[in-house]
């Protein structure tokens, strides 16, 4: 046989592979896993995507709140020149001309806020020679000019009680007198920072006239 006639009897290979197609069932359950698939990731990134916007609304929220003051000042500033007596202040005594050295001034609740603890609020003062971090709160001070030392401060109630004692509630006005450590002499600047637990701080910043009466009111 020749060469060339083996070669043509060979079987010939076929080109098209005998592979069976789907059946309606197989199709069906691949489509069903594809529709799983996609609808479990689908809900996870939802939920990713709803986690984040609660979160975000969350620091948002709670940005405003520390942001936004609770309590706002209410009318005017006054200071006194009270001598020392005995280790407290007497507003009976002559005037000290020299230095400001208890100032006063009355705060209440910004519009929408709730009521504040004053019992947990700080004072700090400072001014060009001193930096009192946290005036000491003196809860004997029964008036403005009882019991009340240098480097003390105290509240009263100056409307009528509608919630706790201790707490600064809407409608309601709290007088806060401070003594302030050293006083403050003629035309020097100082601070005082009324600082709630939660919310801005209320800063006030004065400077003593050239003239220093028992009590005025600090432009």
């Amino acid at each position: 046989m020749r060469r060339g006639e083996e070669k043509k009897m060979r079987p010939k290979r076929s080109l098209i592979k005998d592979d069976k197609g789907f059946t309606g069932l197989e199709a069906a359950i691949v489509l069903t896993a594809f529709i799983v698939v996609a609808a479990v990731f689908s809900y996870m990134v939802l939920g990713a995507g709803f986690f984040s916007t609660e979160k975000a609304k969350a620091v948002v929220h709670s940005g405003v709140e520390q942001a936004t003051s609770s309590a706002e000042l209410t009318g005017d500033v006054v200071g006194h020149g009270w001598n020392v007596s005995g280790g407290n202040y007497v507003c009976t005594d002559p005037t000290n001309t020299t230095h400001v050295t208890v100032v006063e001034f009355q705060v209440q609740l910004t519009a929408g806020q709730h009521p504040l603890d004053m019992d947990k609020v700080v004072i700090s003062f400072s001014d060009e020679d001193t930096y009192v971090p946290e005036v000491t709160y003196d809860s004997n001070v029964t008036s403005t000019c009882t019991n009340l030392a240098e480097n003390q401060w105290n509240y009263t109630l100056v409307t009528e009680e509608t919630g706790s004692a201790n707490m600064l509630d809407p409608h309601e006005k709290m007088n806060v007198i401070v003594g302030l450590t050293g006083g403050v002499a003629k035309y020097k600047t100082f601070s005082i920072d009324f600082k709630p637990a939660q919310g801005g701080a209320i800063t006030l910043t004065k400077t003593v006239p050239g003239t220093i009466d028992k009590t005025m009111v600090l432009a």
